[in-house]
């Protein structure tokens, strides 16, 4: 039967797409299918496990009869109490795991809480070009307006400072940062966050900074909240996704001062319902990995596989940093491809390798590719292998 009025879906979703990741993926399976065994270097999923305490508490806990209920939306102590441990001797960051920590279903649900919290249809928000999809696609499902600001490989990346302050800012309500930056490798600078905390107080901004990256090759982790004043009007997001390798359990943070983290509270428990109790005391577990674990699993194995991804970039004729860190390689283009999902493409469908165009993140990533570390170093060499012989 014909509907005479056919249902139509909400106006926002008229405001993204699907991601690009979610689409591309189909067309992988697809050409996998088909037998052609595409090389992912794509997606940044850690491929190694957590630390083998972690998991045994995990199954100590989930083997307990009185752990399967529902758990409060504030986290459970012992996991706010793990957090507020590993900012106090990573960071050096005091918080009060009371009332200055917030655990979250991962980060990505943390954008969406804080937009929520802070945001109103109208407002705008800044937003990095290149950067993390999820801060524009969420600002526009929200209703907010989109402001992006500039980060060019010219200036490390990092934010410029004198354009902000050219800028029209009266409507501007959150700023979002990503530092270590995805999808660029550049890392966190003490006079950047400084700059940061200075430029909310002034403005009258919150600043939210995500910080998942920055144990990942990487000997010297900062935090946003190690300036002076930054609690007062900034939020950092913090994620087991990456540095603990638990992606797949969504465990993420944020910390601030006691009345933000009480406004994101009253938007998430309204949404959720906390996470299994197993998962937070598996991840309370996690926070407390020994130095020589993160050494092992965030430096030396990343640090063989960033190798072999130089030796891609080089093949290709692309440039970069070497003093870029995370979990990822970024890197500009030569001149003779018109942009860069041209090469993406070139490198899909001939040599079987599914590296990510960096489009995707902005208009500032137009010339860009970014390969990602994820994936056993065997397999690496094999996608240069395959990458050699169509370039030579």
């Amino acid at each position: 039967m014909t509907m005479n009025n056919p249902i139509q879906p909400a106006d926002r979703l008229q405001e993204v797409s699907e991601y690009y990741f979610s689409r591309k993926l189909k067309e992988v399976a697809q050409l996998n299918a088909e037998g052609k065994d595409i090389i992912s270097l794509a997606i940044g999923s850690p491929d190694m496990p957590p630390s083998e305490k972690t998991v045994e508490k995990l199954c100590e806990v989930a083997h307990d009869a009185n752990a399967h209920g529902y758990q409060p939306t504030m986290g459970t102590p012992e996991l706010r109490e793990a957090m507020a441990d590993f900012y106090q001797r990573w960071y050096g960051v005091p918080l009060d795991p009371k009332t200055e920590i917030q655990p979250l279903i991962g980060s990505k649900e943390g954008i969406l809480h804080v937009t929520l919290a802070f945001v109103n249809p109208g407002d705008e928000v800044l937003v990095p070009n290149p950067g993390y999809p999820t801060y524009t696609s969420l600002s526009k499902i929200l209703g907010a307006k989109v402001v992006n600001y500039n980060l060019r490989e010219d200036n490390g990346w990092q934010p410029d400072f004198e354009e902000l302050e050219r800028m029209d800012l009266s409507r501007v309500k959150l700023m979002w940062t990503n530092y270590p930056n995805m999808p660029t490798g550049g890392n966190a600078r003490r006079e950047t966050y400084e700059r940061l905390v200075a430029f909310a107080q002034k403005h009258q901004i919150v600043v939210v900074n995500d910080n998942p990256y920055s144990f990942i090759l990487n000997r010297h982790p900062q935090s946003l909240l190690q300036v002076p004043g930054a609690k007062d009007c900034c939020i950092e997001f913090n994620s087991m996704s990456k540095s603990h390798n638990m992606p797949g359990w969504r465990v993420g943070m944020c910390a601030s001062n006691p009345t933000f983290i009480s406004w994101i509270l009253k938007i998430k428990s309204n949404i959720d319902s906390g996470t299994f109790r197993g998962m937070q005391l598996a991840a309370a577990e996690a926070l407390r990995n020994s130095a020589e674990w993160h050494e092992q699993a965030n430096i030396q194995t990343y640090s063989h596989r960033r190798a072999v991804a130089e030796e891609i970039m080089t093949t290709l004729g692309c440039s970069y940093d070497k003093e870029q860190v995370g979990m990822f390689l970024w890197g500009r283009i030569p001149e003779s491809y018109a942009n860069c999902e041209e090469l993406t493409e070139r490198v899909l469908h001939e040599a079987r390798v599914f590296i990510t165009p960096g489009f995707i993140f902005g208009s500032n990533g137009n010339r860009y590719i970014r390969i990602s570390l994820c994936a056993k170093e065997e397999k690496i060499k094999q996608a240069l292998d395959r990458i050699k012989a169509i370039i030579q």
